[in-house]
């Protein structure tokens, strides 16, 4: 979040992370398809962050900033369900591109479910797609530095404004009680012959087929900190993802991924102004995003940049009027 959301921004960065920004280590298990319905709050009228031009330019960017020749990648999908769910045309039909109900011909591959949804969506190569934002920022003289923030305040010193996009780091810096992990396990594996998305309805079984790799999942398990692989998930995840696609079991070279995705009821896009001794610190959070992150990073960070912007124009109010 805090590498897109510097792109929107003329003002003078210095960027803080507490370990090198290695993008194996930003996101251990990092979704790389823009699915809409991973978040509550689009049915809260936040569209935005999703709009379908949001996600086509970040198709754009991918492909075209990161030098890849290929066109922007998108993801044949199928979501599907054991009985119909209370909304068959959702709230989000219209985000994802060509979406329909699935025909009797699709469905008869999946014989234990009923009903199914198709639409074609975005998929990224998270990893170096951090490597590019990175370098852009680089590029257009952002400062980066790794060091240990243990309180916000520490920083008002140095800089006027302060941005917190730490993620589940949140939970300690700024004791948000409202933040709270839920651990995924997933399973790496070689499948190229595997290309459709395939999505359980209870969201608990799924197969994305990355640029490189298919991930298999998986599990939500809500104020698990544990980042230890368990062998009978494992074994549990690979079982579910071959009854939907019994192929991958030639699947080769598994490998066993454990993240926390930082949650919230809500994702905290918000100002908020600290205050010491008649010294005020603006700070803008923007952190919360649980498994959405890729789907709506462009959207909130543009929002986040915004809420900076509005942080600048009052301090130069303040400084004209303490002039007068």
């Amino acid at each position: 979040m805090l590498l897109f959301f510097a792109l929107f921004l003329s003002a003078r960065l210095v960027l803080f992370t507490c370990r090198h920004t290695d993008p194996q280590a930003e996101a251990v298990v990092p979704r790389h398809l823009h699915l809409p319905f991973c978040h509550q709050q689009l049915s809260r009228g936040i569209r935005g962050w999703h709009s379908p031009g949001l996600w086509l330019f970040a198709a754009g960017i991918i492909s075209i900033g990161m030098g890849l020749q290929d066109p922007p990648a998108s993801a044949n999908s199928w979501q599907i369900f054991k009985s119909p769910p209370k909304e068959e045309l959702p709230f989000w039909s219209d985000i994802v591109l060509g979406f329909r109900p699935m025909s009797e011909a699709e469905l008869q591959k999946f014989p234990q479910h009923r009903f199914g949804q198709a639409f074609t969506t975005l998929k990224c190569d998270c990893p170096p797609y951090l490597l590019w934002l990175e370098k852009r920022l680089k590029a257009a003289g952002t400062q980066m530095y790794t060091r240990k923030v243990a309180d916000l305040w520490e920083l008002h010193r140095e800089y006027d404004i302060v941005v917190n996009c730490t993620g589940m780091g949140a939970h300690q810096l700024v004791g948000d009680k409202q933040l709270f992990p839920v651990r995924g396990q997933v399973l790496k594996v070689h499948a190229p012959w595997v290309t459709q998305f395939i999505r359980d309805g209870d969201g608990l079984t799924y197969i994305y087929p990355g640029i490189q790799r298919v991930t298999l999942g998986g599990t939500r398990e809500k104020g698990s900190w544990g980042l230890s692989p368990d062998a009978g998930t494992t074994r549990d995840i690979f079982d579910r993802c071959c009854s939907l696609e019994p192929s991958l079991q030639g699947a080769q070279d598994i490998e066993v991924k454990v993240g926390l995705r930082p949650s919230r009821q809500c994702v905290r896009v918000q100002r908020e102004l600290l205050s010491q001794g008649g010294i005020k610190l603006p700070v803008v959070h923007n952190y919360g995003h649980g498994a959405g992150g890729f789907s709506v990073h462009r959207g909130t960070a543009k929002e986040a940049a915004h809420l900076v912007e509005e942080c600048i124009s009052a301090l130069q109010g303040s400084s004209s009027r303490a002039k007068l």
